[in-house]
């Protein structure tokens, strides 16, 4: 079922979360909330509208990290129910794509619920001060550009590095539901 996000609130603070990735090592959201903001996106493997994006999203993350912003993946699906997005295969999709960002295992689905996570891919663009600036796609496919720069996702973070603001017009990201237990 395609679901849309809401629209951006924005000024919402972001609640902290500490979650482990499927080696195990723990990750703390305001520790990588820099001084040019975060990029926080819900993810899962078996989404073919994460699937359809995997390579970009890899492009795009390593372009924001270059750029001083940092991204952190969090899986919030019921993996128990949706065995392919378990955390062996979390790594194996990860890999596969080049993910170079942190993906994250939401095992008790809190983090999810904390940020009214909606479908996967649901993007979440903070200022430094972490103040929720954009809520929205990866990118605009009408734009018909595969440019970094003119992508929806990248020039929002890229403006929220610089001016502490996202831009007022957003399109809402849409995808899978997330599989609540």
């Amino acid at each position: 079922m395609l679901l849309n996000t809401p629209i951006c609130d924005f000024g919402w603070k972001a609640p902290d979360f500490t979650l482990m990735d499927p080696d195990g090592k723990s990750f703390t959201m305001s520790k990588h909330l820099g001084d040019k903001g975060l990029l926080i996106m819900f993810l899962c493997n078996h989404c073919p509208y994460v699937q359809a994006i995997a390579e970009r999203l890899a492009d795009d993350a390593n372009w924001l990290k270059t750029n001083g912003i940092n991204v952190l993946a969090v899986m919030s699906n019921d993996y128990r129910s949706v065995p392919i997005d378990n955390p062996p295969n979390m790594k194996i999709f990860a890999a596969h794509f080049g993910w170079d960002f942190p993906y994250l295992v939401d095992e008790n689905q809190s983090v999810g619920k904390a940020y009214n996570a909606v479908c996967t891919p649901d993007f979440f663009g903070f200022n430094k001060h972490g103040d929720l600036q954009y809520r929205g796609r990866l990118d605009d496919a009408r734009m018909g550009n595969s440019s970094n720069r003119n992508k929806e996702l990248v020039q929002a973070m890229l403006q929220i590095a610089e001016t502490e603001q996202g831009p007022r017009q957003q399109t809402a990201s849409a995808g899978c539901s997330i599989k609540w237990r």
